[in-house]
């Protein structure tokens, strides 16, 4: 199974205080990163990526490769990936 996102680009200049988003992403969820989300994809995740479910138009952060994370369709993400929010305010912005 997976959840069906879409990628949003044009959000590089969105900052947090982590370092990167892929480091945002590692403290929240308590995991490494490993492999891209992507439930075919076998690359390592280089990115921290900005998504949106199809249900839910909240912002949040999942581990992509590179390729992954500048494709601006739709992208299906493991069932098992832990969403983080995007959301400083709720997270290192605190």
């Amino acid at each position: 199974m997976a959840i069906k996102v879409k990628n949003i680009n044009g959000t590089a200049d969105n900052k947090c205080k982590c370092d990167s988003w892929l480091s945002h992403w590692q403290k929240y969820s308590k995991k490494s990163a490993g492999l891209c989300a992507e439930k075919a994809c076998r690359k390592n995740a280089e990115h921290g990526a900005h998504v949106q479910k199809d249900d839910d138009k909240s912002w949040y952060i999942v581990p992509l490769c590179t390729d992954h994370n500048l494709k601006v369709d739709e992208l299906y993400i493991m069932d098992s990936t832990v969403f983080i929010s995007a959301n400083v305010s709720n997270t290192c912005g605190k």
